[in-house]
């Protein structure tokens, strides 16, 4: 079996903590590994999930013979953590998976603090915590708890700038190689849903014998890509407002809504008023701005033939557009082609 981490392991580069002081080491989710007990915590379920099943993968690599068990801790029964950690015939190490900790039951949570008094031996209790000031004392006496127990911590991947870098790992790890552009069509095609995210870019690692560019995402997922919201927004910046209004429509005939689209707007432009009048490099501007080094340079392309005056009608016609689409208007689809109609002409109207 994998070695127990020791109690003076620390926390590796590049790992995630967490606002609660906390003595045993705080890991992101692709750095877990065996522990007596390791707490999964964050709202981000995928990579909960994801993180959970690849210590399950190592430690069935490292005996086969690995008992898995999974408990509800919010239906939890007296006596089952016990009697599930409780030594078999045969001796074989045993991974059990808490769920729903975040809704257990009194009794799990008073049984899992005697639990945690002495952990049985060859035995791995994943503790998945979605959120919530449930369990608080559970949580304490975990993190308090070093040289047996680590936290997973599964932040949500809000900004575009992780879900980039997540991709990008995707590809990384699987020693495949991929454009900038097409992890960025990737990212603004699947933004909404990690999953999907990391499904796409796996059909694309296992079906795609060269480098994956944007033209192999066109390919692949071209109907989604072609619908999203960000499409329609870089051909109006783009002063392309035929192809926007276009893109708008299909979009709208695919059941897109309208609220996201002006937020892909807002979010362009807001980068761009950033940027306006800023002088420096891609990497330097990123640090500063707190951006990933192709928005810099995406937004530095955009700004192109921009004026101070219209960057500030446009942010104008966005608020006013923003208001329409949430029923401050009748029509939110004749204000979202007003919105394209000033973007797409700069401002200067």
């Amino acid at each position: 079996m994998a070695a127990r981490p020791g109690a003076r392991s620390g926390t590796r580069t590049g790992a995630v903590r967490p606002k609660a002081a906390a003595t045993i080491p705080q890991l992101a989710w692709n750095q877990v590994r065996p522990a007596p007990v390791v707490l999964v915590t964050g709202p981000e379920s995928f990579l909960a999930d994801r993180a959970t099943r690849q210590l399950r993968d190592f430690l069935k690599l490292e005996d086969p013979s690995l008992e898995v068990s999974d408990v509800q801790a919010d239906s939890y029964a007296s006596g089952e953590l016990l009697t599930l950690a409780s030594p078999s015939l045969f001796q074989e190490p045993r991974l059990i998976r808490v769920y729903s900790v975040e809704k257990c039951s009194d009794t799990f949570l008073q049984e899992a603090l005697e639990y945690l008094q002495s952990p049985a031996e060859d035995t791995y209790v994943v503790l998945r915590h979605g959120g919530g000031v449930r369990g608080k004392k559970l949580l304490d006496q975990i993190r308090s708890a070093e040289g047996t127990a680590i936290e997973i911590v599964c932040a949500e991947l809000k900004k575009d700038t992780d879900k980039y870098d997540f991709a990008a790992s995707e590809f990384k790890v699987a020693g495949k190689r991929v454009t900038p552009s097409a992890l960025r069509t990737l990212v603004a095609a699947f933004a909404d849903d990690l999953a999907e995210l990391a499904a796409a870019c796996q059909q694309l690692i296992s079906d795609s014998s060269s480098e994956v560019t944007e033209t192999t995402v066109d390919r692949y997922y071209g109907g989604r890509v072609e619908t999203n919201a960000f499409k329609v927004a870089d051909a109006a910046i783009a002063g392309r407002r035929g192809e926007a209004l276009l893109s708008l429509r299909h979009a709208l005939a695919s059941g897109a809504d309208p609220v996201p689209i002006v937020a892909a707007f807002a979010s362009k432009i807001r980068t761009m008023a950033r940027l306006f009048g800023v002088r420096g490099g891609s990497g330097q501007l990123a640090a500063q701005f707190g951006l990933a080094p192709w928005q810099v340079e995406r937004a530095q392309r955009d700004l192109r033939g921009w004026s101070d005056a219209g960057l500030a009608a446009c942010i104008e016609a966005l608020a006013e557009t923003d208001q329409n689409v949430k029923g401050g208007g009748r029509d939110p689809v004749f204000a979202l082609e007003r919105l394209i109609g000033v973007i797409s002409q700069r401002g200067e109207m």
